[in-house]
């Protein structure tokens, strides 16, 4: 299964993930909502940076998931704290996702950068920062 994933543009995590600096993703909610029990071992992620200009630049594959169980506030900031090494989060992210009843934890490998493309999300009504495409080349413009 291939996913879009927007990265913060301003934490400059895709040049940190492309350095190698970064190894882990994270994304949360107060609910199960994706990529929570969405991604798979072996799956492929493709990057693009939150920055408006909408193209996917980077991929990588996923090599563990760890989705959490409900966690308290105090449990998800614990979480966070354990993995901040391969997470690499600014304070701004780790107060945006600090307190979250859900955490997806990604560990990625085999990142390499693209040559850019633009994708289509007219399929995907929400803005949300995660798409299950299935197949790349279903929603490569």
């Amino acid at each position: 299964m291939d996913h879009v994933v927007y990265l913060d543009a301003q934490a400059d995590e895709l040049e940190n993930l492309l350095a190698g600096e970064k190894t882990m993703i994270v994304r949360g909610a107060a609910g199960r909502k994706l990529p929570y029990g969405r991604v798979n071992h072996g799956d492929i992620l493709y990057f693009l940076n939150n920055d408006g200009k909408g193209l996917v630049q980077a991929r990588a594959k996923v090599c563990q998931i760890l989705n959490s169980e409900p966690l308290t506030p105090e449990a998800s900031q614990k979480l966070l704290a354990n993995h901040q090494s391969a997470l690499k989060l600014t304070k701004k992210q780790q107060q945006r996702w600090s307190g979250k009843r859900y955490l997806v934890l990604i560990t990625v490998e085999a990142i390499r950068k693209l040559e850019p493309f633009r994708i289509d999300r007219s399929g995907y009504g929400n803005m949300d920062d995660w798409l299950p495409v299935g197949d790349i080349n279903s929603v490569r413009i």
